[in-house]
C-alpha cells in the first residue's frame, strides 16, 4: 500500500463517550462536526448512537445529512452555525435543529419555518457566536413561548480549570437562562471536567471522544502508520531534503515515507518530531514535503514496512505540541489519501 493507514478505534471512541457520560447526570450528546474530527462522521455517529448518544452537534447544516442517513429520523441534530441564508430547505428536509445565534437568524427561522424546532445560542462572554445579553433581553419574551429545544452557550477557557472566565461565564449563563423551561447546555469536554455545576441538562463532548486533551484519561481513538517507500545510505556531510536543512553528522540510513503536508503532517512538525520503528524513535530528517518525509532510521534495530506517527508511543497532542498548535488541528487535518481502517 502506497498511502498511510489511519486506524480509527470506534470502541475507544465509545468508551470515551461512556466515561464522560458517567461524569454527569445530564444527557450526553456528541459533537461530530468536521467529519467527526476527521474520523468519519457516519461511522462515528453510528458507534456513538450504539453507546447511547441521541443528540448530535454539527457545525453547518450540510454536515447533518450524513448523520441523518446513518441513523434515520430519531436523533436530534443541532446546527451550531444556526439558520444561515440558504439553509432553509436543508433544515426542513433533514429535520435539523438550528441553534439561532442572532435576531436576524431568529426572524429568518420563524418566518421561513414557523413551528419547527430550534434552539438558542447565547453569548456569555466568548464573543464568538450567540445573542448578547441586550439582544436576548429584547426577544426573550417572544422566543421562550415558542418552546426552544435547547438553550446553550460555550466556555472560552474550560481547558484551564482555574481560569476566572469559567465562573464568570457560568454566572452569566445563569442570569440569561434561569427560569426558562427548556433544556440547557454549557459544557463541552472541558466543561464536563469542571464539575457538576457546569453540566446543566445536556453536555456536548467533542475532542474528548477522539482521545484528545483536556480529557487526560481518554483512550486513544486514532493511530497512523506511514509506509516506507525507499531507504538509502547517506554519508556524513551529505544533505537530505529541500533547502539542505539537514546535514548528516555521521554515515546514516534514511527512510522516505509516503505522507506529507498534503496529508496533514504539518511542516512545523519537522524540527521536533520523531516517528517510531517498532518502538525505536527515529527523527524526521529535513523538511516535510508535500507527499513524502525523510526519516533518520540509523538507530533502528530492524526496519519495518511502515513507521508509526500516532500510536502507543506518540499521541495527537504530542504532535500538536511539536507544531505549536492543538490536537484539534492535527486530527482535523489528517488527509483524505489515508486508507482508513476501523476497529472496535
Amino acid at each position: 500500500m502506497s498511502t498511510g493507514t489511519l486506524t480509527i478505534d470506534l470502541g475507544a471512541m465509545a468508551a470515551n463517550w461512556s466515561a464522560l457520560d458517567a461524569m454527569s447526570t445530564a444527557e450526553t450528546g456528541a459533537v461530530v462536526k468536521a467529519d467527526a474530527y476527521g474520523t468519519g462522521i457516519g461511522r462515528a455517529a453510528r458507534r456513538l448512537a450504539q453507546s447511547g448518544a441521541r443528540k448530535f452537534f454539527v457545525a453547518v447544516a450540510e454536515e447533518g445529512a450524513d448523520i441523518r442517513q446513518a441513523l434515520g429520523p430519531e436523533p436530534e441534530i443541532y446546527v451550531l452555525s444556526g439558520h444561515m441564508s440558504g439553509d432553509t430547505d436543508t433544515i426542513a428536509d433533514l429535520a435539523l435543529i438550528p441553534l439561532l445565534s442572532s435576531i436576524d437568524q431568529m426572524l429568518r427561522h420563524f418566518e421561513a419555518l414557523p413551528g419547527t424546532p430550534f434552539g438558542i445560542q447565547l453569548d456569555t462572554g466568548m464573543n464568538r457566536l450567540g445573542m448578547e445579553a441586550g439582544e436576548w433581553s429584547a426577544v426573550r419574551s417572544l422566543v421562550v413561548p415558542q418552546g426552544p429545544k435547547l438553550i446553550m452557550s460555550h466556555l472560552a477557557c474550560a481547558d484551564e480549570p482555574e481560569h476566572e472566565m469559567n465562573a464568570r461565564q457560568l454566572a452569566a449563563f445563569h442570569e440569561m437562562s434561569d427560569g426558562i423551561d427548556a433544556p440547557r447546555s454549557l459544557a463541552a469536554t472541558g466543561g464536563i471536567l469542571l464539575g457538576r455545576e457546569y453540566h446543566f441538562d445536556v453536555t456536548r463532548p467533542g475532542i474528548g471522544l477522539y482521545g484528545g486533551l483536556p480529557f487526560f484519561d481518554a483512550a486513544p481513538a486514532v493511530s497512523l502508520h506511514l509506509p516506507v517507500i525507499q531507504t538509502r545510505d547517506v554519508l556524513a556531510g551529505e544533505s537530505v531534503g529541500y533547502g539542505n536543512t539537514w546535514i548528516a553528522a555521521r554515515d546514516s540510513r534514511i527512510a522516505t515515507v509516503s505522507s506529507g503536508y498534503a496529508d496533514g503532517i504539518l511542516r512545523a512538525l519537522g524540527p521536533k518530531t520523531q516517528l517510531f520503528a517498532n518502538g525505536t524513535p527515529v527523527p524526521i530528517a529535513g523538511r516535510i514535503s508535500m507527499d513524502s518525509i525523510c526519516v533518520d532510521v540509523t538507530d533502528a534495530r530492524e526496519m519495518p514496512g511502515a513507521l508509526e506517527v500516532i500510536g502507543p508511543h506518540q499521541s495527537v497532542d504530542t504532535l500538536a505540541g511539536n507544531a505549536g498548535t492543538i490536537g484539534y488541528e492535527i486530527l482535523t487535518s489528517l488527509g483524505a489519501r489515508y486508507a482508513r481502517r476501523y476497529v472496535g
